[in-house]
């Protein structure tokens, strides 16, 4: 049985391969490995996008931030997902959100 390392790989793979069918299965099977892995819905969240399907994509991006709230790399997903779906009003809010933490982790780093 494959490592979550050895499945992340793979989807990787596959993703950059441009077969988002496949690595959206690869994905898939390295959530089974790991329900938390947030490398692993962002990757399906990608590759429902890059495939056009926005609903599924935005689905996938909120179950990150259920994982981590604070996610901006998911808010910033978010924000470019309600775009594409003409969600104007709901793609700023989560650009704010996506710079609000980006601002908020580098005052706490400043510290």
């Amino acid at each position: 049985m494959p490592t979550p390392a050895e499945l992340l790989k793979e989807a990787v793979r596959l993703f950059g391969l441009n077969d988002f069918e496949k690595a959206i299965e690869a994905y898939r099977r390295l959530l089974e490995a790991d329900p938390r892995s947030t490398n692993a819905l962002h990757g399906i969240a990608m590759s429902h996008f890059r495939l056009g399907r926005f609903d599924e994509a935005i689905e996938a991006a909120k179950r990150v931030l259920e994982i981590d709230p604070s996610d901006s790399f998911a808010h910033t997903s978010l924000s470019m997902f309600y775009q594409r779906k003409g969600m104007i009003q709901q793609a700023e809010e989560e650009a704010a959100k996506a710079r609000t933490g980006e601002w908020r982790r580098d005052i706490e780093n400043d510290r």
